[in-house]
């Protein structure tokens, strides 16, 4: 039987995580997406030279093993999750309410973020439930897990406590603080589910500010004059705020809408949408719109949301499907779709841009396929390289039987090129 859990790198691909740097490395005749042919040099976790085929050749002192050929494949910046659930990722096929057990809710952070690295997304961000009869466990539970995605992958956790306000909110705003003083990175949270959801907004930009932390709430942004509040009190705040999915943006009359983007837009704040499905409550399923935040001006992020949890019992956390479903039901250039899974992302989790040009983070995905949309159409095999080493290769070869036009000697149909992969 084959075992499909997602397997770590093998060390001879690069040097181990627990070497004071990545080994230099070349990877060679990869395509870009401008059409040129090209090897980049990797040094230092960055990109140290980009030139044509077969001008970078490694140096004598650079060991042996540290070509990687890139022949036949499209490199591009990584993707980054922009939102992800590492707690209740991967339960959907269990009874009754997501296992809290920490151990259990360790190994499955860690596989679907191992999933996601394997897709090329090299930094995650996870939101985590704090508080009521969990406690803290769950976050120490995936805190753990990022420890030991450490040179794999970078992995933040987003605190979201369920109330903010009211007597009840006293409890939660306790366990909020100390979720960043254990190690969470972001203030999260529903606002949708709290009494006071304008009070409870006000809550999380205040231990925002009290910290210095980014905020990412989760919300579906059916009410626009909550929504223009929200945007109103973030506006300026740093290190910035996001809002996702915001799925009921897509439910308002056109002039609501068109107002409430130009509000987001105003105020800075960034939209992560959910092309692959919703997360959350089931019922609340949607995708914001994508043309209209963009035509506002608002930043537009896209990330997976739930992976395999009850809300989404199949969702991959793929974000060039996510890319995929951008171009091909939303009317997005393939470049843009890409660049909402990379570019925009990465920006949004606050993390320094990527180009495959020299002094650029080594942070990237190779792709069989010439071109972006053949990428985003086929996207079987990749190459992931995160901080100058590849920490996940996926390859797929397609076989077809002979014909009966070949026995008779005509040469049949074309083939899959076996090129390395």
């Amino acid at each position: 039987m084959t075992d499909s859990r997602p397997q770590q790198p093998s060390p001879s691909w690069s040097s181990p995580p627990g070497q004071a740097g990545p080994a230099p490395l070349l990877l060679c005749g990869a395509r870009l997406t401008d059409g040129r042919t090209v090897d980049v040099r990797l040094g230092g976790g960055r990109i140290e030279a980009v030139g044509t085929a077969g001008s970078l050749a490694a140096d004598g002192r650079r060991a042996c093993g540290t070509r990687v050929d890139l022949t036949g494949h499209l490199l591009l910046p990584a993707p980054a999750e922009a939102h992800a659930h590492a707690d209740t990722a991967l339960s959907a096929a269990g009874d009754g309410p997501v296992p809290d057990d920490p151990d259990d809710v360790r190994r499955r952070a860690t596989e679907a973020a191992l999933l996601q690295l394997g897709h090329g997304a090299t930094a995650l961000r996870a939101h985590v439930r704090v508080g009521d009869v969990a406690g803290l466990g769950a976050l120490t539970a995936v805190l753990r897990a990022r420890r030991s995605l450490r040179g794999l992958a970078e992995l933040t956790t987003v605190a979201v406590p369920r109330l903010l306000t009211g007597v009840a909110g006293a409890d939660g705003l306790a366990v909020l603080r100390d979720a960043l003083k254990m190690g969470a990175s972001v203030v999260g949270g529903c606002p949708d589910i709290d009494p006071d959801p304008a009070g409870y907004v006000e809550a999380v930009l205040e231990v925002a500010a009290e910290h210095g932390c980014p905020v990412d709430l989760h919300t579906d942004a059916d009410d626009p004059a909550r929504l223009s509040r929200i945007a109103a009190m973030a506006g300026g705040l740093r290190p910035g705020v996001a809002l996702g999915p915001c799925g009921g943006l897509a439910r308002l009359p056109g002039e609501v809408a068109a107002r409430t983007a130009d509000r987001l837009a105003a105020a800075g704040v960034t939209v992560v949408i959910l092309p692959q499905g919703g997360c959350g409550a089931v019922d609340r399923r949607g995708v914001a719109p994508v043309r209209l935040l963009r035509s506002a001006g608002v930043r537009v992020a896209a990330g997976s949301g739930a992976l395999r949890d009850v809300s989404n019992p199949v969702g991959r956390g793929d974000p060039l499907e996510a890319a995929y479903l951008l171009a091909s039901r939303h009317g997005m250039s393939p470049e843009d779709a890409y660049a909402a899974v990379s570019a925009s992302a990465r920006a949004a989790l606050g993390l320094p841009e990527v180009r495959v040009e020299a002094g650029f983070p080594a942070e990237l995905l190779a792709v069989r396929g010439d071109t972006l949309s053949g990428a985003l159409s086929l996207a079987y095999s990749r190459v992931v390289v995160h901080a100058g080493r590849v920490v996940a290769r996926t390859s797929a070869v397609r076989e077809y039987c002979g014909s009966a036009a070949e026995s008779e000697g005509d040469p049949g149909l074309p083939r899959q090129a076996r090129g390395p992969t």
